[in-house]
């Protein structure tokens, strides 16, 4: 009759059973979010204690085979559990403390040949040639393969994708008209979360067989999607004037996610009937915000294109189309010629004008309207305008070698450029819109005809821009890019060298 203690695990199996157990139970109290990934270590830990008490009591009614059953299927479920925790410390701790990132069905695809392997070696070891199981069961095989021929495609199709790294996870993808971030690829499927934060569940088989975009960054630069907008103009306006609009809507505003470099580029895309068809393209950085970027840009650019009197297109067609009457016209003339007059009394340069002067001024005001962040003026750009603030906030920025340097913010019923407009300077500083602004703008042909009449007005003007120039100066005195003086005889001469005046 055997000993009871023949039922016993080797020492060495016995030890390696406690290991496990230890840093199973360390691993849930350190890391809880594997808890899940630990029951299969747990349950075949079970299995294998129950398999040996089951080996003790066939020791101890003298059951040679089943004690021999018992205790071998102890040391494979003990193994066998060994295979996960090794795995899994490998790849949920040891990998991600490295900064190595991998798919699950990489630990899957692990812990597979690994149970293989000490399958194959256990079958050795019981004294079973592999070889023959293998010759025996090769008909029995071929029907499993052809059963499962949908399952090994998308098994082997997952392999495949990380074995040429045709898809990340962490990657943009864009399959038809979805649009998502791989979060998962698995056995049979890989997970897409969609801006919506909805999970899609593509086949890897499918993925195989069919085309899909993946948005990568390529090394040593920054990920870049480019965009499309698409613009119809109408014919009217000059296509050059129309690309250069579109192109500095972008590249002269601050909006977030949109990349400087490459710069904006516009096209003319078509010529249709009653519009022309353009596509503003920008590169955007972050594909999580592809929509409200593209919005963006499109509030940006109608502002543009208005500010530039720029119409949009319509395609032509017959239509019944509602006139107002003649009184109604007059009247919104009118008001619109009012509130013109009004901006205009309100600049400290125009005010004592005679009204003939400032109805003069009030006709060559045009609507120009900003959004938030962009540049209303450059520093350092010629531009014969003087703009008045209707309504929004705007912040006057210089910038020199010791840096930036925010000098005022404009509110309400404010006005700045009166320097490009009566001497034709270039402009001293940025001016860029805070919030969305509505503006007119004056050129210089509409005040010259005003000077013209009246020669010796300049004089007058020429006092009040040099104390606006006085004041301005006065908040660069902390900055190192403080104008000099200028007299207002200086002024003079200027303005009547700029407008040709005798």
């Amino acid at each position: 009759m055997p000993s009871w203690t023949t039922g016993l695990l080797r020492p060495e199996l016995l030890a390696l059973a406690l290991l496990i157990a230890v840093l199973a139970g360390a691993l849930r109290l350190l890391r809880p979010l594997l808890q899940r990934a630990l029951r299969p270590t747990w349950a075949l830990l079970n299995l294998a204690w129950c398999a040996q008490v089951l080996a003790l009591l066939a020791a101890t009614q003298d059951h040679v085979l089943l004690m021999g059953i018992f205790r071998d299927s102890a040391h494979v479920f003990t193994v066998w559990a060994g295979i996960q925790i090794g795995t899994l410390l490998v790849y949920r701790v040891l990998l991600p403390a490295l900064r190595v990132q991998l798919p699950q069905i990489a630990q899957d695809l692990t812990l597979t040949a690994l149970s293989l392997a000490w399958g194959l070696v256990w079958l050795r070891l019981a004294g079973v040639d592999p070889t023959q199981l293998f010759a025996t069961s090769a008909i029995v095989t071929a029907v499993v393969a052809f059963a499962m021929q949908d399952t090994l495609g998308n098994v082997m199709g997952g392999v495949a994708l990380q074995l040429d790294n045709s898809m990340r996870v962490g990657e943009w993808v864009q399959i038809d008209e979805l649009s998502g971030q791989v979060v998962d690829v698995r056995w049979r499927h890989t997970e897409i979360v969609t801006r919506n934060r909805e999970t899609v569940v593509v086949p890897n088989s499918w993925l195989m067989k069919n085309r899909f975009k993946v948005l990568r960054k390529r090394p040593g630069e920054p990920l870049l999607w480019r965009r499309m907008l698409q613009f119809n103009i109408d014919h009217s306006a000059l296509p050059g004037t129309v690309l250069r609009t579109l192109e500095l809507a972008v590249s002269d505003a601050s909006i977030a996610h949109v990349a400087l470099q490459p710069p904006p580029s516009a096209v003319l895309m078509e010529v249709c009937a009653g519009y022309n068809h353009y596509t503003l393209r920008y590169w955007l950085t972050d594909p999580q915000f592809d929509d409200p970027t593209d919005s963006a840009v499109r509030v940006h650019a109608l502002a543009a294109l208005a500010r530039e009197g720029i119409p949009l297109g319509l395609p032509q067609a017959e239509r019944l189309v509602a006139s107002k009457d003649e009184q109604s016209r007059n009247a919104h003339v009118q008001r619109e010629q009012a509130r013109r007059i009004r901006a205009i009394r309100s600049i400290a340069l125009f005010a004592n004008l005679p009204d003939a002067e400032q109805q003069t001024l009030a006709a060559h005001l045009v609507y120009a309207p900003f959004v938030a962040g962009s540049a209303i003026t450059r520093q350092g750009a010629v531009a014969h305008w003087l703009y008045l603030i209707l309504h929004g906030d705007a912040e006057v920025v210089v910038d020199s070698s010791t840096g930036r340097t925010t000098v005022a913010t404009l509110h309400d019923g404010e006005f700045f450029g009166e320097m490009g407009l009566l001497t034709g300077e270039p402009r001293s500083a940025t001016v860029r819109a805070v919030t969305d602004v509505e503006c007119y703008r004056l050129d210089k042909e509409g005040f010259g005809l005003v000077l013209a009449a009246r020669p010796a007005l300049a004089e007058d003007i020429a006092t009040l821009l040099a104390q606006r120039r006085a004041a301005f100066t006065a908040r660069l005195q902390q900055s190192a890019t403080a104008a000099p003086p200028v007299r207002s005889k200086d002024l003079l001469a200027r303005m009547q060298a700029f407008f040709k005046l005798a």
